[in-house]
């Protein structure tokens, strides 16, 4: 049964690069990973690309024929896949059952909010046995603006009522939150959408005339009580970590190293002992039950790393990989030395009197 997440967003929010994080760290991990570009429109793909839509229907194609816009181009292709869903699944019969498969979505959000294509091509990934999760990104700049934040809530609302899928919604770059001006809350008011009313004062004076409506809006949101967010730095291995544990979790999904991989360096070998004494080395309960724990998974961690220290904690990082890269150097040197004594000098033989 493969595992797999259908990544979804706004244009801009980060889906590609996200993708592409997830496939460096996947690969890192030993982690067997493939990625599917369901956007014809995307012609600089920085991952590698398991499937890719293109070579079925492209964007500027449809255009040129039918005289359509972006929009409504994009709406055909996503209708043309749907159409012809054959393709798209005897491409992944080619990839490995192992596979976590990564499907990356155009940046149309009616797309995930409003038109059947998407919803009915997941529906069919779904009933042939794929597990998925949607991962919606959103842009952390918008929790800086309170109007903003309150569309993001509902953009991201009415696409998790859509896709019927298990959610988990983003708000990617929070690496450069503090680029955009200072935040009204901390940054768990936004991450558990706590109480919506303490926004009021900040949306009258941006737009006074709209007071009731937008109260109305937030009351709304609040009655689902569905929408959450996780946050995510992609170039931070402990935020791709953790967002990898939440989807995971979301999904079912617990990831078991094949017995060829071999059990890590300097670690006790366990398997001669009967089973009732080896250690539990998966821990499948925990990791599919038990809370996430990490340097990430709590908010006040990423808000003091990404916020409030942001500059204490970058110097230190570039100090700790300082201090890496002299350790790979000096190891390096030693493992020349080593190679240089073990080899004999050749000297020439003197003639004997």
């Amino acid at each position: 049964m493969p595992f797999g997440e259908v990544v979804c967003g706004s244009p801009g929010s980060g889906k590609s690069t996200y993708c592409h994080g997830k496939h460096q760290l996947f690969t890192a991990l030993n982690r067997p990973i493939s990625i599917v570009n369901l956007d014809p429109a995307n012609e600089n793909i920085p991952y590698p690309c398991a499937v890719d839509i293109s070579s079925l229907i492209k964007l500027e194609d449809v255009m040129n024929e039918f005289g359509l816009g972006p929009n409504g181009g994009m709406l055909y292709c996503m209708e043309y896949l749907e159409a012809n869903y054959d393709w798209l699944e005897d491409r992944l019969k080619e990839l490995d059952k192992d596979d976590y498969v990564l499907f990356d979505l155009p940046g149309q959000v009616e797309l995930s909010t409003n038109h059947p294509s998407v919803k009915n091509i997941i529906r069919k990934l779904t009933k042939s046995g794929f597990r998925l999760a949607a991962v919606h990104l959103c842009d952390a700049h918008y929790v800086t603006d309170a109007s903003k934040y309150v569309s993001v809530l509902m953009l991201s609302l009415r696409a998790m009522l859509h896709l019927e899928l298990p959610h988990v919604n983003v708000l990617s770059k929070v690496d450069l939150i503090t680029q955009y001006g200072d935040l009204d809350f901390n940054l768990d008011f936004y991450t558990e959408v706590q109480d919506l009313s303490y926004l009021e004062n900040l949306l009258n004076q941006q737009s006074p005339r709209y007071a009731a409506l937008n109260m109305q809006i937030c009351s709304l949101i609040e009655d689902y009580g569905l929408v959450g967010f996780e946050t995510l730095a992609v170039e931070d291995k402990e935020s791709m970590l953790n967002l990898t544990r939440v989807i995971d979790k979301a999904t079912g999904c617990v990831f078991v190293p094949p017995p060829t991989v071999g059990q890590p360096p300097d670690t006790v070998d366990a398997s001669h002992l009967p089973a009732t004494q080896r250690p539990n080395l998966y821990s499948l309960m925990t990791s599919a039950a038990g809370p996430i724990k990490g340097p990430r998974s709590d908010v006040r961690d990423v808000q003091e790393r990404w916020i409030d220290a942001k500059d204490e904690y970058d110097a230190w990082e570039k100090a700790q990989w300082r201090k890496e890269g002299i350790k790979v150097q000096e190891e390096a040197a030693r493992q020349k030395a080593k190679i240089r004594e073990r080899t004999p000098s050749s000297k020439p033989k003197q003639d004997q009197a």
